[in-house]
């Protein structure tokens, strides 16, 4: 794993505005950043980052049939009594899910170091799918990668596929929605929507905020009809806190993600995902926050938080780092492990999961050891036998 340096395409932001890509320069300042590109080997594809990803993800399925059992578990996540039938139905019905991502600390020579699981509103979908394949191949036509690199990344593929799968199960009429104002999270719903096009899936887009209830508690569109599916780019506890939320239970309307994330969406599934698989090579120690310190460093985060928000970082040197934000409640505490710093950037990897397989990932960096909203997203290559030389990893205590 190197950070290697590259010339950007000369095109790329008209490349960029011609589909759709508007959200490459956020606030002003660059999200998208092709001057550099992480090289890997596949070995180191294969082994440490695909190959953790499913096994992870295959053991956060089996905690959300033990916490669909356990009334203690659901109040240590804080998810609200009123949903706790729907969820547990939703998860015995095997209501389908489309994607998540898992975010990864890894440098190239040790186990990756799973951070926490985004699998109710992961965002960087289009960029890691469509806008860095793009920059694999046009990089390789203009041959400044050398000839035979690859990517680790069918995401676009499975997307379809998965949509494909599971066409017979998605109710009629069928939207996509986020924030109106987001300019990020409509790029993100507007690629969803193109995938389950490709699928066959007939579709259309409604803003959040235009979701209407009709007097029987149905949720409705603009034009008053029935919506029969829903795909949220919107967390599931923010839609629980809604005027609207208590009818999301008998409204009939399907989710994607279907109810049963709520558990997996909360960083509460860390702790619970250590007590089961103690000393695991991928997991960090975690566990509820009861002020208890974990030595020599620890990260408290809340249950609900995303983006970086709200995060209190303690150091092995015990300094310590917070970040801002609009979450509160319950937090968990997992134990510091840095990421891998290049160039003097921190570097995270988001591991894709689409259906139930692993299928590729983009990684985002940060001056900072917490990752924010206003990190930059790198593309990626898989190139064996490296020659080009590039800064390795340090690691900051």
């Amino acid at each position: 794993m190197r950070r290697v340096a590259i010339a950007e395409r000369s095109n790329w932001r008209e490349l960029a505005a011609e589909c759709g890509f508007d959200f490459h320069t956020i606030d002003g300042q660059p999200y998208w950043d092709e001057s550099a590109y992480y090289a890997f080997s596949l070995r180191e594809i294969e082994d440490d980052v695909e190959a953790p990803t499913l096994e992870l993800h295959q053991m956060a399925l089996a905690l959300v049939d033990d916490v669909v059992r356990d009334q203690a578990l659901l109040e240590k996540l804080a998810i609200p009594e009123h949903y706790w039938t729907w969820i547990a139905d939703s998860w015995r019905r095997r209501d389908p899910h489309l994607y998540g991502r898992m975010d990864f600390a890894y440098d190239g020579t040790g186990p990756a170091k799973l951070y926490e699981l985004n699998y109710d509103t992961p965002t960087s979908l289009f960029e890691a799918a469509f806008f860095q394949w793009q920059w694999l191949e046009h990089n390789l036509s203009r041959g400044a990668l050398p000839a035979g690199a690859d990517q680790f990344n069918s995401i676009y593929e499975s997307l379809v596929d998965t949509f494909g799968g599971m066409a017979h199960r998605i109710a009629q009429p069928f939207y996509v929605s986020a924030v109106r104002e987001s300019t990020e999270d409509q790029g993100t719903v507007a690629y969803v929507r193109d995938c389950a096009i490709q699928a066959g899936i007939s579709c259309e887009e409604i803003a959040i905020e235009d979701l209407g209830l009709s007097r029987d508690g149905r949720f409705t569109d603009l034009h008053d009809r029935v919506i029969g599916s829903l795909f949220k780019l919107y967390p599931l506890e923010d839609m629980f806190r809604e005027e609207f939320g208590v009818y999301l239970t008998r409204s009939g309307m399907q989710l994607i993600e279907p109810p049963w994330k709520a558990i997996l969406s909360n960083k509460g599934v860390l702790p619970l995902l250590w007590e089961r698989h103690r000393g695991h090579p991928n997991l960090l120690p975690a566990l509820f926050d009861d002020g208890t310190p974990l030595a020599p460093g620890w990260v408290r985060k809340p249950l609900y938080s995303r983006e970086g928000a709200n995060i209190a970082m303690r150091l092995p040197d015990g300094s310590q780092l917070d970040s801002e934000g609009p979450y509160d409640g319950p937090c968990i505490r997992q134990a510091y492990h840095p990421l891998p710093v290049f160039d003097g950037r921190h570097v995270l990897i988001g591991s894709w999961i689409v259906g139930d397989h692993a299928c590729g990932m983009g990684l985002r960096e940060d001056h900072s050891p917490i990752t924010r909203d206003s990190a930059h997203f790198i593309p990626h290559a898989i190139i064996d036998g490296l020659a080009e030389q590039g800064p390795r990893a340090t690691l900051i205590a």
